[in-house]
């Protein structure tokens, strides 16, 4: 359960250190949805007042570290005019995108937070979790890496395009989204949001090569994480990386908290981010959370634990969005294992 010394905990083990427990945390969203069963995925999202209760009963239902509030990757981008669907217990996602322009560029309008969009709805969700928890869970928002923002923005064959064909738009754009984030983060930040979940997945190994990651997406993204820290709030950055070399990079971006994909060797991931920034990974979601047993979900959570928690800076979830209809019972074997084996 929820517990008094949970952020002293993450606090240290940002610094390196080791806490008391390894924090155990789910990327759960659809899960919890599918489990509260108090509406559609679409009518939890759209109320604050739902959205909270289920952020809350999930916590208190599975003895989460962190309540979530990752919701879908819409909320920034519907907001500058970008098409998005979505209805039922389908996310929404974006699909009708902007010219990528120069023109696209100069007539957006930065958002108001408090005013634009579900931007509000989202905020004070925010606070009513806070409200109930404090600080005995990380409450924790969301935010898209620059690169990923400008590739949901004019969506991203367009913007792969932009680094031969206007590498300067591309820039420009990365640059917009710097500030946009940054003010978008603040504002989760002084709702009661502890951490911020920092999205990359346009920026991984299979999308980009390492020399085009670090020319276009490293540098806005190492801004960001700059900015969350003058603001005093925590980044968990998680691109479902991979591939080592990639993670040997991400772990320069001076980010609080690397979360790598499931494929990613636990341990060789524990040893490139020593001594730069905490790891957080990576239990396999779908080949052993959705489809293993309870035992065999035990089982690996005990591996994952054994190899990456000793010397602290470590934090327990799986590699990726653990799917909708992953069985309850097997969420209650990886959070008891997660206790079990984190202590």
């Amino acid at each position: 359960m929820a517990y008094d010394g949970l952020m002293k905990d993450i606090r240290t083990l940002v610094a390196l250190g080791t806490p008391s427990r390894v924090p155990a945390v789910a990327h759960s969203e659809e899960f919890d949805v599918r489990w509260y069963n108090r509406g559609t995925y679409e009518e939890i999202i759209t109320d604050p007042d739902k959205l909270a209760a289920c952020w809350i009963a999930a916590v208190k239902g599975f003895d989460y570290d962190w309540a979530w509030l990752q919701v879908d990757d819409c909320i920034v981008y519907e907001v500058l005019g970008v098409g998005c669907v979505g209805s039922g217990n389908i996310l929404r996602a974006t699909s009708k995108y902007l010219p990528a322009t120069k023109e696209t560029l100069k007539g957006l309008k930065m958002p108001n937070p408090h005013k634009d969009g579900r931007m509000p709805l989202h905020l004070e969700a925010i606070r009513q979790v806070r409200k109930e928890f404090g600080d005995r869970v990380c409450v924790t928002g969301r935010t898209e890496a620059p690169f990923s923002s400008t590739a949901l923005l004019y969506g991203i064959e367009e913007t792969m395009m932009l680094m031969y064909g206007d590498p300067d738009l591309l820039h420009a754009t990365n640059e917009f989204f710097v500030e946009l984030q940054t003010l978008w983060g603040q504002a989760q930040y002084e709702a009661g949001a502890h951490a911020l979940w920092v999205g990359d997945c346009n920026a991984m190994s299979n999308m980009l090569s390492l020399k085009h990651y670090t020319d276009f997406a490293f540098g806005p993204c190492q801004k960001l994480a700059r900015n969350y820290k003058q603001i005093g709030v925590l980044s968990f950055m998680h691109a479902s990386e991979e591939k080592l070399p990639y993670i040997e990079k991400q772990a320069e971006l001076g980010v609080d908290v690397l979360s790598v994909g499931p494929g990613a060797d636990i341990a060789a991931a524990k040893r490139a981010v020593t001594g730069k920034c905490a790891l957080l990974g990576n239990l396999d979601p779908i080949a052993v959370l959705k489809n293993g047993t309870p035992a065999r979900v035990a089982q690996e959570t005990e591996r994952i634990l054994k190899t990456a928690a000793p010397g602290g800076g470590y934090i327990f979830g799986p590699g990726e969005m653990v799917p909708r209809d992953t069985p309850e019972a097997n969420m209650r074997a990886m959070m008891r294992a997660a206790r079990d084996f984190g202590r």
